[in-house]
């Protein structure tokens, strides 16, 4: 039974870090496919530079899916940085089209700073 147990945790493990993984991809496609928000080309809000901020996000994904879902200590911590200036900014942007992109760069971010399942 132990055995049988251990290995249903394991095809949900995989099953869950392929879903996430499809995810990433998904999103990651989308977003590469979509300009920058014009206006907010050299802006800041709060603080933040909103071209950096993309930036960040996008170099610690593009990681994490050149290796197969896994990020380093480091770049984890890079992205939970950027998270929480997600969470600062997001509030403060007014158009749809801008919205939505950081909202989709927000969602990439969860999904990279943790390790595939």
């Amino acid at each position: 039974m132990f055995t049988r147990t251990a290995t249903m945790a394991t095809v949900n493990r995989e099953i869950g870090r392929r879903k996430q993984e499809q995810a990433v991809a998904r999103l990651w496609k989308e977003h590469v496919r979509t300009d920058f928000p014009a206006r907010l080309r050299g802006e800041e809000l709060a603080g933040v530079d909103l071209v950096l901020l993309d930036t960040y996000v996008a170099g610690c994904v593009s990681t994490w899916l050149s290796n197969r879902g896994s990020l380093d200590e480091e770049r984890r911590q890079i992205l939970r940085d950027c998270l929480a200036d997600l969470d600062t900014v997001l509030p403060l942007l007014t158009e749809t089209q801008e919205v939505r992109y950081y909202e989709r760069l927000r969602e990439l971010a969860v999904l990279a700073s943790q390790n595939a399942a």
